[in-house]
């Protein structure tokens, strides 16, 4: 069995991997795969469901260079996996970091920083607490404005159309970020308890 090279996939995993994107493709309805030895039309059916996988596995390569980046890895780490270089990387993914907003005078809002993917979502529980809640969001920072009531957030990883409906209907209200790709989506919703004393 093929060793998986550092932080990489095995020839193994490779393969399964291009297999199961074909086989969404050729899924995607019944006479797609049936009808590409007689439907003509089922050839356009075929282009437009790969434009969509290209289109989300795009979107997926993006979000997880987000993500790989949030959690401390280097260029040369991601351009070492993308099979190009540190700086070519960087080209093509990087976006300029977004500076926090400064924090309200009036100590109505405040920016959490510097965050990353591991501590991100203690700060936020310890916050919420406190009665402070997410109103935007950005690289390694999260700015909360405060409330009488307590809070809680949820981070979730490139939630489907279901699973945000779901939350929707939970209570969860969606974070929207002003300027930031992230690899997340960020929810919060607020707590019949009253805010803890303190700032966090």
């Amino acid at each position: 069995m093929t060793e998986p090279p550092a932080e990489g996939l095995t020839e193994a995993e490779e393969t399964a991997l291009r297999e199961a994107v074909a086989e969404a493709v050729l899924a995607v309805r019944a006479q797609g795969r049936a009808g590409l030895g007689s439907d003509p039309s089922a050839h356009l059916l075929m282009v437009a469901a790969s434009r969509v996988a290209a289109e989300e596995t795009s979107r997926l390569l993006r979000q997880s260079i987000n993500g790989a980046r949030a959690a401390g890895h280097s260029w040369e780490v991601v351009g070492r996996l993308l099979g190009i270089s540190r700086q070519a990387a960087q080209q093509r993914f990087g976006t300029p970091a977004a500076t926090p907003p400064p924090a309200d005078p009036g100590a109505h809002r405040r920016v959490l920083s510097p965050l990353n993917a591991f501590n991100e979502m203690d700060a936020l529980a310890e916050s919420g607490r406190r009665g402070w809640h997410v109103v935007d969001y950005g690289h390694l920072h999260h700015l909360v404005e405060s409330s009488p009531r307590q809070w809680e957030h949820q981070r979730l990883w490139w939630p489907t159309r279901r699973r945000r409906r779901r939350m929707v209907e939970q209570g969860w209200e969606l974070i929207v970020p002003t300027a930031f790709d992230s690899p997340w989506a960020y929810y919060k919703r607020p707590l019949d308890l009253p805010a803890e004393p303190g700032l966090s």
